[in-house]
């Protein structure tokens, strides 16, 4: 990666603005993300998979009073999770493979299987070489809606 700090938050559209709300069904998570994004300085780099992700890194960035550059960055923020099958009620429903599909991440974001993640809806496009987790400060790690989410920073 970069020498400079990096955070791993996951793409979820509920932590666009517009989806905040009196009763935030993310607030744990929205905070854990803040608190990470803000840690990495006002230029941000950011390295996402898709549209979704990169609105979403883009607005936690802005909201860290930050902005996102393509070089001379600050920081770098990635944008991935783990499987959304962990549950029936699950995006992708139940698959008995989701569980330790994450604890594998958990472990290591080397040698990502990439049918897997896709048969999971795993987005890990850009998880590989980050270091493990445990070498992480992690802010959140849980799945809510049956998706596997994290927050983490290396410093």
């Amino acid at each position: 990666m970069s020498g400079r700090p990096i955070a791993l938050v996951p793409g979820v559209p509920a932590l666009l603005p517009s989806y905040s709300s009196i009763e935030d069904p993310v607030a744990a998570l929205r905070a854990a993300c803040r608190e990470a994004v803000a840690a990495l300085g006002p230029r941000v780099r950011v390295r996402a998979s898709g549209p979704s992700g990169s609105r979403v890194a883009a607005a936690l960035v802005e909201a860290a009073g930050g902005s996102v550059v393509d070089a001379g960055e600050t920081g770098v923020l990635v944008v991935g999770n783990g499987s959304a099958r962990r549950t029936e009620k699950a995006p992708g429903h139940l698959d008995p493979r989701a569980e330790e599909f994450d604890a594998a991440l958990r472990r290591s974001f080397a040698d990502i299987d990439p049918v897997l993640a896709a048969e999971l809806w795993a987005d890990t496009a850009r998880l590989d070489g980050l270091p493990p987790l445990a070498d992480a400060e992690v802010g959140y790690d849980d799945a809510p809606f049956g998706v596997q989410y994290w927050v983490a920073l290396w410093c």
